[in-house]
């Protein structure tokens, strides 16, 4: 992969940032709504596995920003690489080819990072 995945994700954050800035009303209904309601108290599943399914919807879906996001935000509940791989069988199986495509993203990034 030519393109730096890591300086794409420091590059999504500040640009997030800015969007917040520009969009305070959408953000603030966004994040203090939704994003609380899914990631925020303990349910009868685990934030950790919460991550991972965002992560398989996100590989399913093809989103970039959300691929590398959901990754790095898994990697931070103490999902294992191997809980990662087997998340992007998952969405594989669902997505087929489309979704294998995007799942090689999530295997740059954690080589990237030193993780593969």
């Amino acid at each position: 992969m030519s393109e730096s995945l890591l300086a794409y994700v420091e590059n999504m954050r500040e640009t997030f940032e800015l969007s917040k800035q520009k969009m305070p009303g959408l953000a603030e209904a966004y994040y203090s709504g939704v994003k609380e309601a899914v990631y925020g108290p303990e349910g009868a599943l685990d934030l950790k596995t919460r991550r991972l399914m965002s992560l398989a919807v996100a590989v399913h879906a093809g989103c970039k920003n959300c691929i590398l996001s959901q990754t790095n935000h898994a990697l931070e509940q103490g999902a294992t690489i191997q809980e990662i791989m087997e998340t992007c069988q998952v969405a594989i199986s669902m997505g087929g080819t489309m979704a294998w495509s995007h799942a090689m993203m999530v295997m740059d990034y954690l080589q990237e990072r030193g993780l593969l």
